[in-house]
C-alpha cells in the first residue's frame, strides 16, 4: 500500500533549511583572510614557475616544427627544380662545391609535378637541450610517385634556456627506401 505525504514527512526527519547549509559554508573572503602571507607567495611562485616551465616547453617544441619547415621548403625547391632557391635555404651548402654538384644534380633528377608530403622525418638532433649537428634523414613524395629518402645535414645553435636556432647545411643525393644516413 502506497504511503501518504503525511506518512512520509512525518516518519523523516524534517529537511534542512537553505540558510542553515549556507550559514555551515564559510564565505570566500573569510577563507582568503585566513590563509597566511606564507601561502600567498607560495601560490604566486607557483603559478609563476608554472608559466616559466610552459613557456620554455612551447619555445623548445616550436623547434621541430622549424626543422621541418625548413626541409619542407627545401624539397618544394627540389621538385621545382629550383637550384637558386634550394642553396638559398642551405646555409653551408653555397660554399661546398661538391654540395652544390649534388643540389644541381637532384634539382634535375628528383623534378616532379605535384605536392610534397612527408612521408617520415628522423632527426639525430631533435631534442637537443644544447647545440648539435647531425642528418636527419626524410622520406617523401609525390603523389603518383615512388618514395624517395635523403639526408639532410642540420645544425643546431643554442640551448634549451636562451632558445635554439636551426640551419640546414647541406642534402645529401637520394638513398635507398631502407637506409640510414
Amino acid at each position: 500500500m502506497p504511503l501518504t505525504r503525511t506518512q512520509l514527512t512525518s516518519d523523516s526527519a524534517p529537511p534542512p533549511r537553505l540558510s542553515s547549509l549556507l550559514g555551515a559554508v564559510r564565505p570566500l573572503r573569510s577563507r582568503l583572510g585566513a590563509l597566511r602571507p606564507l601561502h600567498i607567495a607560495l601560490i604566486v611562485l607557483g603559478v609563476a614557475l608554472f608559466l616559466a616551465i610552459s613557456g620554455l616547453l612551447a619555445r623548445f617544441f616550436a623547434t621541430e616544427n622549424l626543422e621541418r619547415d625548413d626541409i619542407l621548403a627545401v624539397l618544394r625547391a627540389e621538385v621545382i627544380g629550383d637550384e637558386r632557391g634550394m642553396l638559398s635555404r642551405l646555409s653551408g651548402c653555397p660554399t661546398t662545391p661538391k654540395c652544390v654538384a649534388v643540389v644541381k644534380v637532384d634539382a634535375a633528377s628528383l623534378h616532379r609535378t605535384g605536392a610534397v608530403k612527408l612521408l617520415s622525418l628522423t632527426s639525430s638532433t631533435n631534442h637537443s637541450l644544447t647545440s648539435a649537428t647531425g642528418p636527419t634523414r626524410v622520406a617523401w613524395t609525390v603523389i603518383g610517385h615512388l618514395p624517395t629518402v635523403q639526408c639532410v645535414t642540420v645544425k643546431r645553435t643554442g640551448n634549451f634556456l636562451t632558445g635554439i636556432s636551426v640551419a640546414l647545411l647541406s642534402i645529401g643525393a637520394p638513398v635507398s627506401n631502407e637506409a640510414d644516413c
